[in-house]
C-alpha cells in the first residue's frame, strides 16, 4: 500500500487544477497536470498541449528549464501515469528518466491499454521510485471524460435541462424562452465550452433552430454539433447545419443517398446507423463518437430524446437549471417517461452539487452506473 504525505496531496491539488484547465484543449487525449517540485518549492509545471503538443510533464520540464533550474532530483506529480509508448510524442516516462528525476507521484494508473502500469513500471525499473492513488477519485473525476472513452469506448455523457419548480420546459403551446435567466443561459455557454461535443434532437432544431455553439464565454474551439434526425426531417437550411461556424454530425436511420446529399452540400457529416425499431441507435451513435475521440458529451434535447438516453443507461450526470416559479400541471415535462407503478422502480439520483446561479438553482446529479 501506497502511503502519500500532505505535501503530496498539496501539490496534487495543484496539478489537478492544471489537469482541469487542460482538459477541452487536450481532447481527445486527457488533459494532464504536472507539478515539480524540490526541497519544498515548485520549480516548473505544466499542462497537456494540443493533441501532438507536449504532455504535461514535457512542458512541466521546460518551465524548469526557463526559470534557470534544472529537474534532476525533483518529485513530479501528475495527475496520469506518464505514458511509456511512442505515440504522436515519445514517451513522458523516458524523458523523465533522462532528465534524473528523484521521485514521480501519479494520481492513477492509466487505463489505456498501452500504457496500463507500464509508465510506472519503466520508472521504478530505470531505480526512480514511482507509485500512483494519490488523489484518485479527484483524478477520476478531472479525467471522467477520457476514462469513460477507454474503458466504456463512449463519451461521459451530461445531460442538461431547464425547467421551471415543477418541472415544466415549456408551456402547453411549446413557447419557452426563456424559462431561466441571463445569469444561467451564461452558464450554459461554460458547460458547453468545457465539452468535446453537444448533441441535439430534430424536435429541438425543429422547434428553435438553434446555432448550439458557445458565444458568451472563451473557448479553445467550438464544440462538434451532433443531431439525431431519425426520418430526416429537419431543414438543410438550419442553423446547425452550417458547419463554417462549428463542425455538425447528422444521425439518422434513413440510408438514401439522395435523401443525404443537402446535408452533404453543407459539409455535414452523415451516421446512418438505425436500431431495429427505425430509430437511430443511440448506443451505436456514442461509440462512433468516442472512436472519433469525443471524451465529454452534453446533451441539449427535447423530452423524447432526453427520456431515450436515460432509459438505455447512457446517461453519466445531470445538470438542471430550476427557475423559481411555477409553469402549471399543464405545462410540458422534463423528460419522456413511462408511467410508473411502483416507486421501487424510480430512478435514483445522487446530487453531487447544488448552487445558486443568479436567480436560478442549479443542481448537478449522478445517475446509478449501468
Amino acid at each position: 500500500m501506497n502511503i502519500f504525505t500532505a505535501d503530496d496531496h498539496h501539490y496534487m491539488q495543484q496539478a489537478l487544477r492544471l489537469a482541469e484547465a487542460a482538459t477541452r484543449r487536450a481532447a481527445p487525449n486527457p488533459g494532464v497536470g504536472c507539478v515539480l517540485v524540490r526541497d519544498g518549492q515548485v520549480i516548473g509545471e505544466g499542462a497537456t498541449l494540443a493533441v501532438g503538443s507536449d504532455h504535461a510533464e514535457i512542458q512541466a520540464i521546460k518551465d524548469c528549464y526557463a526559470r534557470g533550474l534544472s529537474p534532476a532530483g525533483a518529485t513530479a506529480y501528475v495527475t496520469l501515469e506518464p505514458c511509456s509508448h511512442h505515440g504522436r510524442t515519445p514517451p513522458c516516462a523516458g524523458r523523465l528518466i533522462a532528465e534524473k528525476l528523484g521521485r514521480v507521484v501519479a494520481a492513477m494508473v492509466d487505463p489505456y491499454h498501452e500504457v496500463a502500469g507500464r509508465g510506472i513500471a519503466m520508472l521504478n525499473a530505470a531505480g526512480i521510485p514511482a507509485a500512483a492513488g494519490c488523489l484518485q477519485a479527484e483524478a477520476e473525476r478531472v479525467h471522467r471524460g477520457f476514462l469513460s472513452r477507454v474503458t466504456r469506448q463512449r463519451p461521459f455523457v451530461t445531460l442538461k435541462g431547464a425547467a421551471t419548480l415543477d418541472g415544466k420546459t415549456a408551456l402547453l403551446n411549446g413557447v419557452s424562452q426563456w424559462i431561466t435567466g441571463a445569469d444561467a443561459r451564461r452558464d450554459v455557454h461554460r458547460l458547453r465550452a468545457a465539452n468535446c461535443a453537444i448533441l441535439t434532437g430534430s424536435g429541438t432544431v425543429l422547434a428553435d433552430n438553434p446555432q448550439l455553439t458557445v458565444r458568451e464565454v472563451a473557448c479553445t474551439r467550438q464544440p462538434l454539433r451532433v443531431v439525431v434526425d431519425s426520418t430526416l426531417q429537419t431543414p438543410a437550411s438550419a442553423a446547425i447545419y452550417d458547419t463554417t461556424v462549428a463542425p455538425t454530425w447528422l444521425a439518422t436511420a434513413v440510408s438514401d443517398p439522395a435523401r443525404h446529399a443537402p446535408y452533404l452540400a453543407r459539409g455535414v457529416r452523415l451516421l446512418p446507423c438505425a436500431a431495429a425499431d427505425g430509430r437511430v441507435d443511440l448506443a451505436r451513435l456514442l461509440q462512433a463518437l468516442a472512436a472519433d475521440g469525443i471524451n465529454e458529451l452534453m446533451v441539449e434535447a427535447g423530452a423524447g430524446l432526453g427520456g431515450a438516453l436515460i432509459t438505455a443507461g447512457l446517461v453519466d450526470e445531470a445538470v438542471l437549471y430550476l427557475a423559481p416559479y411555477l409553469a402549471g400541471d399543464a405545462a410540458r415535462g422534463l423528460f419522456a417517461w413511462p408511467a410508473l407503478t411502483s416507486l421501487d422502480d424510480k430512478v435514483p439520483l445522487t446530487v453531487s452539487d447544488l448552487r445558486l446561479v443568479g436567480r436560478d438553482i442549479r443542481l448537478t446529479l449522478t445517475f446509478p452506473p449501468r
